[in-house]
Order: structure tokens, then C-alpha cells, then sequence
């Protein structure tokens, strides 16, 4: 059986990709989370990661580590990973790695918390760009494609790559078209997406650097942790 190393889900965004990928696919796998105990924590995540980051799947003597190369290598044993459709799964794979490789001021002015609700103190032009930029590609996919996913009607990597975007939209109230928003609904919907955003709200671990980056972005109005 695989071995899926990830972080803690309330912060760990690139863990969430092939988490949530695997439990909406089926894919059976062994969950080896390890919580953020350091700012980089290198050192100990190199115990089971060549770079000393997350998500990082064992698969017998194979590692496989960054979540693209993950999707890509689960890819080949399972085909459902991408869409059948030629077309829909080459405009996933460009989309997919928009995403792997882009939208930073999206990643560094907005980081994942699944617990939170922020009231922004502004959004800069970079991030609007990003946000923009994320509106644009979910309905050109669901536009071209279809829906009720990114690529059609079933739930793909692509999908799977802009999970942790859906928080963030939830978490930072993002400004998107009605028909994004919906989509956004859509995935924080999911089965394995309420599964992963209860265990991060339910987590005891609290990593400082991540909460003052969120505070950076904007006043925490709402915190779910330790609710009633």
C-alpha cells in the first residue's frame, strides 16, 4: 500500500493536492502525518523526505516527492487520475501546473488555514492578478468542459491541484464570479474536503510562523479551534 508523508491539515496546502486526490479517487493509501515542530523543519522531515518538505509518497523502494511528480506517478497505474478526453486532459496538465508553479502572491499574502475567517486589511494589485487569474481558469474549464468539475464531470488532479484554493477564497473571503464561487462550494463540499477541514480545525499543533503570516493579511475575525 502507499505511504502518503504530509503536514498538518489545517496549514499544509501541498499536502492536501494528492491527499485529497487518493480519498476522492479511491486510491487506498497509509496516512503518515508528521506536524510542523520547527519554522523549516528540514531536519526532521528529511527522516522520510529527500527534501525535507511534504507531501511526499512511498510507494515500496520508490519516493516520490513534490505533489506533481506524485499525480504524475500515480497517474501511471491510475488512469483516472486525469481526464480520458485528450483535449480536457491537456488543458488539466497545463492548468494543473499553472498552479504547481505559479500564483505566488496568492500563496504568500493568503496562506492556507482552514480554521480561520480574515477580514483583509487590502488587496495589492499582484493578488488581484492571481485572484483574477484563478476566476479565469476555473470557468474556462468549466465552460469548455462542461463541469461540474474543472475538466468534466468527474473530479480530477486538476481539481484536486486547487483545493487548497478554496480554502483560501473561504478563509480570506476572496472576491470571485458567482459561477467560481459555486465551484469553490463545490469542493469545499466534498466528502474527503469536510473530512480534511475537520481534522485541521480539530488539530492541538499551533506553528507561530504560520499564524503571524496569516495576521500579516488581515484581522482574524473568526477562529474555529477550540469552538463550541
Amino acid at each position: 500500500m502507499y505511504e502518503l508523508y504530509i503536514a498538518n491539515k489545517n496549514y499544509s496546502s501541498w499536502s492536501l493536492r494528492p491527499w485529497v486526490l487518493m480519498q476522492e479517487l479511491g486510491i487506498s493509501f497509509d496516512e503518515k502525518l508528521h506536524h510542523f515542530e520547527t519554522e523549516d523543519n528540514f531536519e526532521l522531515f528529511r527522516a522520510f523526505s529527500p527534501t525535507g518538505k511534504v507531501p511526499c509518497l512511498v510507494d515500496g523502494e520508490t519516493v516520490v516527492w513534490e505533489s506533481l511528480a506524485i499525480v504524475e506517478y500515480l497517474a501511471e497505474q491510475h488512469s483516472e487520475v486525469w481526464p480520458a478526453d485528450k483535449a480536457a486532459r491537456t488543458w488539466a496538465r497545463c492548468a494543473a501546473a499553472e498552479m504547481h508553479s505559479g500564483f505566488s502572491a496568492l500563496r504568500n499574502i493568503c496562506p492556507m488555514n482552514c480554521a480561520v475567517t480574515v477580514e483583509m486589511f487590502g488587496v495589492s494589485d499582484e493578488l488581484q492578478r492571481d485572484i483574477e487569474r484563478v476566476d479565469e481558469l476555473w470557468r474556462e474549464g468549466l465552460d469548455r468542459f462542461g463541469g461540474p468539475f474543472l475538466a468534466g464531470d468527474r473530479f480530477t488532479a486538476v481539481d484536486a491541484f486547487f483545493c487548497p484554493v478554496a480554502f483560501r477564497i473561504r478563509s480570506y473571503q476572496l472576491p470571485v464570479s458567482e459561477k467560481a464561487q459555486a465551484y469553490c462550494e463545490r469542493l469545499l463540499g466534498l466528502e474527503s474536503m469536510l473530512a480534511w477541514d475537520a481534522a485541521g480545525v480539530g488539530e492541538s499543533w499551533i506553528e507561530q510562523a504560520h499564524e503571524d503570516e496569516i495576521r500579516e493579511a488581515g484581522k482574524v475575525i473568526h477562529d474555529r479551534r477550540g469552538s463550541d
